[in-house]
């Protein structure tokens, strides 16, 4: 297993890597990997996101080794506003921890989280490159303006229930759980750079600051790839988590995909691996045009433009 995951370690930083995101021609997915998009589906889109893993763990100092799936699921939904998502995020896991004298079975919601996703701030909003018609070098030199990422906050809560053999208190609870959100499109907006920090069971005994960062390339109009690195820190959990994978796009409103998780240390060890589709609703979506300040200038020029007309028509 120490021999797979350096190879998978290894593998993961050298080869190409992605993700993509507002209502998009072609279904934009948070999977396969963990972190969040920080544009929402679009108003009145549903979306489903879900999928199976296997899990492998082995503890050096507990003496354990463990195997079993999960099966995880995020229902995204875009209500009220353009900017603005409702997600429920769901992971239940089965598990078999098989120590030097028993063995432990485990089952239940390692996951239950609802939420809200809101875009704060969206750099190409009314932002039109300026094209030099005169320098092929000024058209083709880096855009600075890609520096300048997008943002969202998300805020949720998540749903423990009584005796979770993954949870640290044997009581049901509620806690709060609040994201940052950038997101950087570079280059030709292939690359798709995203980054999560996360601050998860608020006000509880244990609570756990995390981060995720992802960077995702499109291949081409089907195939897209990816690698992300998450840390997470607590009193009661921490790790370092590198994952990588690809998606498939079979038509504009369903993706399938595979990925692989593993770790840097050996408390637990841990490794995954999974499969999963992402699948859009998008029937009673109604496009909305996004002006550039150019346009938003013109068409304002052009409503005073007929209101004066108007006026002059009704003195006649």
């Amino acid at each position: 297993m120490f021999t797979i995951k350096n190879l998978f370690i290894a593998a993961v930083f050298l080869i190409p890597t992605i993700h993509y995101g507002q209502h998009t021609d072609q279904i934009n997915s948070n999977r396969p990997g963990e972190s969040m998009s920080a544009f929402a589906v679009g108003k009145t889109v549903i979306q489903v996101e879900t999928g199976v893993f296997g899990i492998q763990e082995s503890h050096n100092l507990s003496k354990y080794d463990a195997n079993g799936f999960g099966i995880d699921m995020e229902l995204r939904y875009g209500a009220f506003l353009e900017s603005l998502e409702f997600i429920a995020d769901i992971q239940y896991v089965n598990e078999r921890f098989t120590y030097p004298m028993r063995i432990d079975d485990r089952a239940d919601f390692k996951q239950s989280v609802l939420g809200a996703k809101y875009l704060i701030y969206d750099p190409n909003k009314g932002y039109k490159k300026e094209v030099d018609l005169y320098s092929w070098k000024a058209n083709h030199k880096f855009n600075w303006h890609q520096v300048i990422p997008a943002v969202a906050v998300f805020a949720g809560a998540n749903y423990t229930g009584a005796n979770n053999p993954f949870y640290f208190s044997p009581q049901s609870s509620f806690s709060p759980k609040a994201a940052l959100i950038l997101q950087n499109h570079l280059g030709d907006g292939s690359w798709v750079f995203v980054t999560n920090i996360i601050y998860n069971y608020i006000a509880t005994d244990y609570p756990s600051l995390s981060y995720i960062v992802t960077l995702t390339k499109g291949i081409n109009p089907k195939w897209s790839a990816f690698v992300e690195n998450q840390g997470i820190k607590s009193d009661f959990y921490s790790d370092a988590i590198v994952r990588g994978g690809a998606a498939y796009l079979i038509n504009k409103n369903l993706q399938v995909d595979a990925s692989l998780s593993t770790n840097f240390k050996n408390t637990p060890s841990i490794l995954y691996g999974g499969v999963g589709v992402s699948w859009r609703y998008d029937g009673r979506y109604k496009e909305v045009h996004l002006l550039s300040k150019e346009e938003q200038a013109a068409e304002k020029m052009a409503k005073k433009t007929h209101s004066r007309k108007q006026s002059k028509k009704s003195k006649k």
